[in-house]
């Protein structure tokens, strides 16, 4: 079992201050694959006071110097890909292949993405022709605290560490502690990559210890969370009182509105989707939204993609479905099950319990429920599983009505042919996002939502400027 309890404050690996180790639990096998320990607030502390002190030398670098150690935490990040993809494997269960393929590439693509961002970037910009001496400053927020989810970790780590970086922030990481070896590879390779003591440090700890100290800290200028929404409101609770800056991704359930005009495997597509990652993205589409004159014939569609889903070991190659990240999280998708058979939505594939011929690992039956109506629970609250609810509808309004009937707002989906149709709904449906026709965002496009699916926007231009402060200026000397 591998040891992983130290701490990496002001450029080095310490002890914590005081003991309180949490066992990594691998959930294909139900075994402890690492020991860590949980942070303190003496710990917290000293990682703030770390980033407090280098913060005025690291924000008067010049845009050029840290562009420079963003190419190498790539550079670093693509020698050290195998053992991230192990990490990613053995801490939350995603697939080797996926791992692989997916989750350590998407660290690759952001960091990429920001770079390229990066280098057109503006600090100081014109207001326009009508106001020549007005300008619009942006600096740096201060010191960031970034808390970081389990079931994409690298993709939520390089969307906050990387921007914060090269805004001028220094940083203290707090990524999950269910999930935690990715993060300690990824400070690792911070280290390797020259990045200055103090810039960049890193606490394990839970959502009650270090993640509310970090919320509650007076020199933490900004917190920048990822995770569920009742913990994003609590983080927004706690900061109110030191008028921290806020950043908030937070849940999603997705409507994938599917016409009758859509194409041949647009149904395949989205229950692929959907169970992708074992269900645990936020983004996922979780309801399946289908007009009625093809519904049928969808509903058993979706059926043969769920029973055709292999669900196995993470450790194992090829193209099939992990566990999901721990026994917590498995009991709450189970209960979501049966509540959904409870309230009378008709289950068309998998169902609760553990697949057949699994008798350990936290692995969950691709499920599908057909005829839910979206008043049910499985239809309004996120599962975090894979876990498919099917709803007709009759025509594009009803289409637009239930696809809006949620608290979330973080992405839509639609497949159709029509484009006129495509670009209405485009536009009618409220969320931060919506993908049509299985046409993924273009590199650089921002990721995040509206309403309780938070307000975040991480990704390119706009990424960067969530991780700064903008400032008004007149007066300006343009020949200066």
């Amino acid at each position: 079992m591998l040891d992983k309890r130290q701490f990496y404050i002001d450029g080095k690996w310490v002890d914590p201050k005081a003991a309180n180790d949490l066992e990594v639990i691998d959930p294909s096998t139900e075994e402890p694959v690492a020991v860590i320990s949980l942070g303190g607030q003496a710990d917290t502390d000293a990682a703030v006071a770390a980033a407090k002190r280098a913060f005025p030398d690291w924000s008067a670098t010049s845009p050029e110097d840290r562009l420079g150690y963003a190419e190498k935490i790539l550079d670093v990040y693509q020698k050290r890909a195998d053992d991230m993809a192990w990490a990613i494997t053995h801490e939350m269960g995603a697939p080797a292949d996926m791992s692989a393929e997916s989750q350590v590439m998407a660290g690759v693509g952001h960091t990429k993405n920001f770079i390229r961002a990066f280098r057109d970037f503006e600090f100081v910009r014109p207001l326009g022709p009508h106001a020549p001496t007005t300008m619009i400053s942006w600096e740096p927020v201060g010191v960031v605290g970034l808390i970081t989810p389990w079931n994409w970790p690298m993709n939520q780590v390089t969307l906050k560490v990387i921007p914060a970086l090269l805004a001028g922030n220094t940083i203290v990481l707090k990524p999950s502690e269910i999930a935690p070896l990715s993060s300690m590879l990824f400070t690792e390779i911070m280290d390797e990559a020259g990045v200055p003591a103090g810039v960049f440090n890193m606490v394990n700890g839970d959502g009650e210890g270090v993640g509310s100290q970090l919320s509650v800290h007076p020199d933490v200028d900004m917190i920048s969370f990822t995770g569920s929404t009742r913990a994003g409101i609590a983080i927004t609770k706690a900061a109110a009182d030191s008028m921290k800056k806020v950043a908030l991704e937070l849940g999603g359930k997705g409507a994938n509105v599917i016409f009758a005009d859509a194409d041949d495997k647009a149904v395949v597509r989205g229950a692929r989707h959907c169970f992708n990652n074992s269900g645990q993205s936020c983004n996922a589409p979780t309801r399946m939204l289908v007009q009625r004159e093809i519904y049928d014939q969808a509903v058993e569609t979706a059926k043969e993609v769920a029973e055709k889903t292999r669900v196995a070991s993470g450790h194992d190659s090829g193209r099939h479905i992990g566990p999901v990240v721990s026994k917590k999280q498995w009991d709450q998708i189970q209960g979501l099950i049966e509540k959904g058979i409870e309230e009378g939505a008709r289950l068309v594939a998998g169902g609760p319990g553990l697949p057949e011929g699994v008798n350990r690992g936290y692995f969950v039956r691709p499920t599908v429920f057909a005829d839910v109506t979206n008043d049910m629970t499985i239809a309004q609250q996120e599962i975090f599983g894979p876990v498919l609810s099917i709803i007709p509808f009759e025509n594009e309004e009803d289409a637009v009505r239930i696809a809006n009937d949620t608290e979330y707002g973080l992405t839509n989906y639609v497949q159709t042919q029509d484009g006129a149709k495509r670009n209405r709904m485009a536009r009618k449906l409220r969320s931060g996002m919506v993908e049509m026709n299985g046409e993924s965002r273009g590199p650089g496009a921002f990721f995040g939502g509206v309403g309780r699916s938070g307000r975040a926007r991480e990704g390119g231009i706009w990424g960067i400027e969530e991780f700064m402060d903008s400032k008004a200026i007149s007066g300006w000397d343009p020949e200066a």
